[in-house]
């Protein structure tokens, strides 16, 4: 099958499919009994993402196991602040954590960016060669970067937060330095994914995963502008941009110009149908927690996100896989998806 012909690339193209393609959120093959044997081996999730050959492995699994339609590189948004000079740790059950912060613009003013930081990042580059080639054209595959203002959450905050008061409180007390760090991050993730593209990859992908946590004027202020521009630069392959939350924003998200706009679960499909139309292309939106019902329901929620987009709609989760997310779940999502019929 020649890549030029898969579903995925066809909908972010506007074209006509017999039945909607289906991924799976980045790090998806974390359920997989495959993903958590070379896991289980390694001294950590860092090994595991500067380690190509098995990045490589781990891209490959839900491709090969599961039977998806696309591949999503396997990596981590936190690797764009490390080449930049904020290392991080990820402290098992705990999530990342941050060894120095951003607190200052002084702070701001040490860190690398642009081409220079994002060359650093060579084991991401090799395991997409390495993937592209054991793909063999059959399925595309996704490369990501984590988008300014998340990346900026994390950088200020220095972990997760069930608020990011201190990163919110930056864009309010000193906008200017928030501006500046906002610059560097999107001059660096613009350069990372144009590297991610020359070593493979078909499609991209821009993760805002926090983008709820701001109100609608700050995100048009400190968010929009920077994924407008990453969008813009970004020509060789289609772009997904995905602001998790960010519903007050969605008709400024459209008209960014990306081929696609990635949906939570909070969406409904048919009342963003009614305000939003038919021809924009959409990805998601099924709440990952349906996977843990019985595959009669797994079925039914499926089928109805999908009539309620009716077409040019890439199915995926509104949010990434858990990691207990039963197995059976999955396959139940996955193959309703691949027996669905326009």
């Amino acid at each position: 099958m020649s890549i030029q012909n898969d579903l995925l690339l066809r909908v972010l193209n506007n074209e006509p499919v017999e039945r909607p393609p289906i991924w799976l959120m980045r790090q998806a093959g974390r359920i997989l009994p495959e993903y958590r044997a070379i896991r289980s081996s390694l001294s950590g999730f860092i090994e595991l993402v500067t380690t190509p050959h098995l990045a490589a492995e781990v891209t490959l699994q839900p491709v090969d196991i599961l039977g998806v339609d696309a591949a999503i590189i396997f990596s981590d948004i936190l690797v764009i602040p490390e080449c930049m000079g904020l290392p991080y740790e990820l402290v098992e059950k705990k999530g990342p954590r941050f060894l120095d912060t951003i607190k200052s613009n002084d702070d701001v003013k040490k860190l690398g960016f642009g081409r220079s930081a994002a060359e650093e990042l060579d084991y991401v580059y090799n395991a997409v060669d390495l993937t592209k080639k054991a793909l063999d054209n059959r399925v595309p595959l996704i490369g990501f970067a984590g988008a300014p203002w998340t990346l900026l959450a994390y950088m200020v905050e220095g972990q997760g937060s069930k608020t990011f008061s201190k990163a919110k409180a930056l864009l309010y007390k000193d906008p200017n330095t928030a501006h500046e760090l906002l610059e560097k991050l999107t001059e660096t993730i613009i350069a990372y994914l144009k590297l991610k593209i020359k070593a493979g990859v078909d499609v991209v992908q821009v993760f805002d995963s926090w983008a709820g946590m701001l109100s609608k004027p700050l995100y048009d202020t400190f968010c929009m502008p920077y994924l407008k521009r990453i969008v813009d630069e970004i020509k060789e392959v289609p772009t997904i941009l995905f602001s998790k939350g960010a519903y007050f924003s969605m008709p400024e998200l459209i008209h960014a110009g990306s081929n696609a706009i990635g949906l939570d679960w909070t969406i409904e499909p048919q009342s963003f149908r009614d305000t939003f139309g038919y021809e924009k292309v959409v990805q998601g939106n099924l709440d990952p927690c349906v996977l843990y019902s019985d595959p009669t329901e797994v079925r039914t929620h499926a089928q109805n996100m999908i009539k309620g987009f009716e077409k040019n709609h890439i199915v995926n989760l509104g949010h990434g896989v858990y990691p207990d997310t039963p197995l059976d779940g999955v396959k139940a999502f996955i193959n309703t998806v691949k027996s669905y019929q326009y």
